[in-house]
């Protein structure tokens, strides 16, 4: 629960510092809008697993579990990717 939602904070970080520190290309990157996207599915994923503690039906927890579990990978695997897109960017 705690790293799906410091990682959306991860996420949303070089987005505001790209914004702030290289305020002379206006053009958005697509680098920015995977992050975005990536913080939106850790914050679902905190959702997720905040609400697969508290159920107490046992197949609803299972199911948020799954469902938690596919964002965090998906979030990562996007986090992972714009990072990438970054440097073959700058480069």
């Amino acid at each position: 629960l705690a790293v799906a939602a410091t990682l959306a904070g991860l996420s949303i970080t070089p987005v505001a510092l790209l914004h702030t520190v290289g305020h002379t290309r206006l053009t958005p990157t697509i680098a920015d809008d995977v992050l975005m996207l990536s913080a939106l599915l850790f914050l679902l994923c905190t959702y997720a697993i905040f609400f697969a503690l508290r159920t107490r039906k046992p197949r609803w927890a299972l199911l948020l579990e799954r469902v938690a579990d596919a964002l965090f990978l998906l979030a990562l695997t996007g986090m992972v990717a714009s990072g990438f897109i970054m440097v073959y960017t700058l480069l």
